[in-house]
Parts: C-alpha cells; structure tokens; sequence
C-alpha cells in the first residue's frame, strides 16, 4: 500500500511539472527553455565528463537537482561553476561582511544591472538577516541614503559611484576602509563583483523567474 501510494504521488508530482512546464512554455519567448527558464537546455550529471562529474556531486551533493539560477548554468563549464561556488560560499558565510550587510551589497549589485531573478531572491534574505525596510527602499527606488546607518549607507554609496561613475572617491574610500577594515573593503566589492559578474550571464541566458517567485525590482 505504502509502495503505491508513494508510486501514486511521483506521477502526480511529475504530472504537476508537466503542466507547469507547459504554462511556461505558453508565455516564454521561443528560445527559452520551459524548465530552465533560459535559453540553456538542462543539463545533467550525464552531460559531463568525468572531471565535471565530480564537480557536479561537491556542488549539487544529496540536494534536488538545480534547474534555474547560477548552479544550474554554471555547470555547463564545471570549474567555473566551482569558482563560484566556492567564492560565494566564503563571501557569504566566512568572510569579514556581516549576512545582513553581504546581501545589501548583493542588492545594491543586482539593482545597477537591472538583473530580477538575482534581485528577487536577495531582497528577501537581507531583509531576514535584519536590514530595515528602508535601506531596501533606499536601493529599492534609487533614494538618497538618509537616515540609514553608517555601514548601509557605505555601501549603497560605494556600490553606486562605482557602477555609475567607474570610480571610488577619495574621501568614499576612505570612509568605506574606516567602516569595514581593508580586508572587508575588498570583499565588499568583490561581493558586488561577484554578483554582476554571475547577473551577466542571467541576463545573457535570458533567465525568468520561476512562477513562485515575485518580481520585486520595479520597472524602470
């Protein structure tokens, strides 16, 4: 009984993937993927060689097989995707930055490159880490940094005059190396770095949201 009624949930969990695939498939652009949601068809372990086999099984381990996002089309050149997983690993949890002030920057980053699937899912985890709404809103709706504190207000300033002016400021820097320390000056812009860098291939894939995700970053 227990047999058939696990055999009875997998066909209606692959049925409920069909369907879905097919909706998506009805509002997408030609040339991109229903389960990837990007012009990258799915790859599978099988797809790789030996080497990236192995890179496959440290990043995927025993979790659900990625079909969006920067595991899924990382893997399709496995050191890179190796890079970057290990980068973003430190960054984000071993590194100098706090959890809250990592995802900041990450939310400042995806905001510059107007890049949604990155934005939607760091809105939310900054906000869990304890940022207030109104840093959020700040990045949000491309306020000025008032009334924030000194480390958000860093960072948004930072991240803004380097990816619109393609320069850092004296007296910015300055500022920046006094809040952070050097070492956490780096790895805030290298956080930023990191997450233009992997939003560029998002966006050249054209990857979409998937349908339980909101689109938080406002048209513009």
């Amino acid at each position: 009984m227990a047999q058939k009624t696990t055999a009875c949930v997998l066909a209606g969990l692959l049925l409920a993937g069909a369907a879905s695939a097919q909706q998506n498939a009805a509002t997408l652009p030609p040339d991109v993927n229903p389960v990837t949601l990007t012009r990258l068809p799915q790859l599978t372990r099988a797809d790789l060689n030996e080497e990236g086999k192995a890179i496959y099984d440290k990043i995927v381990r025993d979790g659900p097989v990625p079909t969006t996002g920067p595991v899924s089309m990382s893997l399709y050149s496995p050191k890179v995707a190796l890079a970057i997983n290990d980068l973003n690993s430190f960054l984000r949890y071993n590194g100098d930055l706090s959890p809250r002030h990592t995802e900041v920057a990450i939310c400042v980053a995806a905001w510059e490159i107007e890049q949604q699937y990155e934005y939607s899912a760091h809105e939310p985890a900054a906000l869990r880490y304890g940022a207030p709404q109104a840093v959020i809103d700040t990045i949000k709706y491309d306020r000025e940094p008032v009334g924030l504190s000194p480390e958000e207000t860093v960072i948004i300033k930072v991240g803004r005059q380097i990816m619109r002016e393609h320069k850092l400021d004296s007296e910015l820097y300055a500022e920046a190396v006094r809040i952070f320390g050097r070492k956490g000056f780096v790895e805030l812009v290298t956080v930023m770095g990191d997450y233009v860098m992997v939003g560029m291939v998002l966006t050249a894939i054209d990857q979409h949201l998937p349908p339980n995700r909101p689109a938080l970053l406002p048209p513009r």
